[in-house]
């Protein structure tokens, strides 16, 4: 007997952040339409009226967050869990505790286990003096389970010429990307996560994919390897698109039942969906800001920790460093090994 039960189990407004499944813990979508830059790669542009340190009220379709000179989020930590950072456009500046440094953007991704603590930073640095310089990005925090949240913090840099994209074809020569930051589609392979990540142990099935659909396009979202996998799409931008038995308007998630395939049929313009997938870790989390352990003892122990060591404390100059206008993409590793692209 063929069942006719929906594959969408829910549909839900996205917020900020948005809501997201076990194992994953936040997903916060940037996008800032930045103005030229200035000699110090910040906004070319007057900061009168915005609470800077503060400012998240997005005038002009911008904001410079928690930078004072240049946007973004100067040093803070994190303990616990793993930042997942890909950028579809503009640029960022990373620096941190361990001693790593970067510059990356246009379809890079950087993955960071914090583990038992990290602090980082991450600006935007505004390179462009001549035209605007749009940012938008995606930043996911992907939990670790108990045995790996003492783990050595592990900077990790997924290179946008690393990263495979799978381009499907309908009959009607409509098409639909893939671009697979990680886990597997077909025979590609997103480049490897960190040692610790539970993306890197080969049951879990963790996945984390960009789909765009070209107008009307039809394509069948594969079922996952796993049957107890949790996955949930979020249509955020474009026209609405068709889930299954359910018409989704951008600007929504969607929890799906990942244990088998769904159809998916753009609309009268291209959409954009971001795919998370992952069985659950299934531990008890507390949180607290930056930090998420599996208990309130775990959150003391880690606010103890921050104040008394700094979690290894900060080599760089400035809480809010940028690297040189000339950089380019490029990482430094704690171990002093220096990648240019």
């Amino acid at each position: 007997m063929t069942s006719t039960q929906s594959p969408v189990r829910q549909v839900f407004e996205l917020g900020s952040p948005w809501q997201t499944i076990d194992p994953f813990l936040f997903v916060a979508h940037h996008v800032d339409t930045y103005p030229a830059g200035n000699a110090d790669l910040g906004p070319d542009a007057s900061l009168d009226g915005r609470p800077l340190g503060q400012d998240f009220g997005n005038p002009s379709g911008w904001n410079m967050y928690h930078g004072t000179t240049v946007p973004g989020f100067p040093g803070h930590p994190h303990r616990g869990f793993e930042t997942v950072t890909f950028v579809r456009s503009g640029f960022i500046d990373h620096s941190d505790s361990v001693g790593a440094s970067a510059r990356f953007g246009g379809g890079d991704t950087q993955w960071l286990t914090a583990g038992n603590g990290v602090v980082h930073s991450e600006m935007f640095p505004l390179l462009n003096q001549d035209d605007d310089n749009p940012l938008e990005l995606f930043q996911i925090w992907l939990n670790l389970p108990a045995e790996s949240k003492t783990a050595d913090p592990h900077f990790a840099m997924l290179w946008n010429e690393d990263t495979p994209t799978r381009t499907f074809t309908d009959d009607a020569d409509r098409t639909v990307s893939v671009r697979v930051l990680a886990g597997k589609l077909d025979d590609a392979t997103a480049p490897a996560p960190p040692p610790h990540s539970w993306a890197s142990r080969s049951d879990t099935d963790v996945a984390i994919w960009n789909i765009d659909l070209s107008a009307g396009a039809q394509w069948a979202l594969p079922a996952a390897a796993g049957s107890g996998t949790h996955r949930v799409l979020y249509v955020y931008n474009g026209s609405p698109v068709q889930i299954g038995d359910r018409q989704v308007d951008s600007g929504h998630g969607v929890v799906v039942d990942a244990s088998v395939p769904i159809a998916l049929t753009g609309g009268g313009d291209t959409t954009q969906i971001l795919m998370l997938q992952g069985r659950p870790i299934g531990e008890p989390v507390a949180s607290y800001g930056p930090f998420v352990l599996n208990d309130e003892a775990g959150i003391q122990q880690a606010f103890d920790d921050y104040r008394r060591t700094g979690f290894g404390g900060w080599p760089w100059e400035s809480n809010d460093p940028v690297h040189a206008a000339d950089a380019g993409r490029f990482a430094k590793y704690p171990d002093g090994t220096v990648e240019k692209r």
